[in-house]
């Protein structure tokens, strides 16, 4: 049995995950064609709205891909710094700024993967023995949990067409 870790195929699968979602929706997918007027809706018994799941996500990841490019970032306070108030209303400049920055955020990661000089599997030298494989895991975990929130809110305001 061949146990030899092979980085450049671990990248691409992590890479993949990042991107596509593999076996579930992909970011883009479940924040494409949604109207503006339904982002701050709060379906009945559910705690968040579109709005406030995807601009979670933006922070979330953001502070991760800060972690680990930056040993000086400070994350926000939590929770308050991770999650706006179901007040907030995005107009569609804030709207398509999010979703810039979520993808832009995903980019610098993917990025700092392919960096043949980062040891994938190194704790960083200002973490707790956090390292760039677990932290990738970490953002796919997290925007593959949101997403699927996104989407069962969409089908709760019925406007996702799957």
């Amino acid at each position: 049995m061949d146990t030899e870790i092979n980085k450049p195929l671990l990248i691409k699968e992590l890479t993949q995950l990042l991107l596509k979602g593999n076996a579930h929706a992909a970011f883009e997918e479940a924040t494409s064609h949604i109207p503006l007027d339904k982002l701050a809706i709060t379906p009945e018994h559910l705690p968040y709205n579109l709005w406030q799941l995807t601009e979670h996500l933006r922070i979330a990841q953001w502070d991760i891909v800060e972690f680990c490019m930056n040993p000086r970032h400070q994350s926000p306070e939590w929770p308050e710094g991770y999650w706006p108030t179901a007040e907030e209303k995005p107009d569609h400049v804030q709207w398509a700024t999010c979703l810039k920055q979520i993808k832009a955020d995903r980019e610098r990661f993917i990025q700092l993967l392919n960096d043949p000089e980062v040891n994938l599997y190194q704790p960083l030298t200002h973490g707790t023995g956090q390292n760039i494989l677990r932290e990738a895991l970490l953002i796919a975990d997290h925007n593959a949990y949101h997403v699927g929130q996104i989407i069962l809110i969409r089908r709760l305001l019925n406007i996702w067409k799957g």
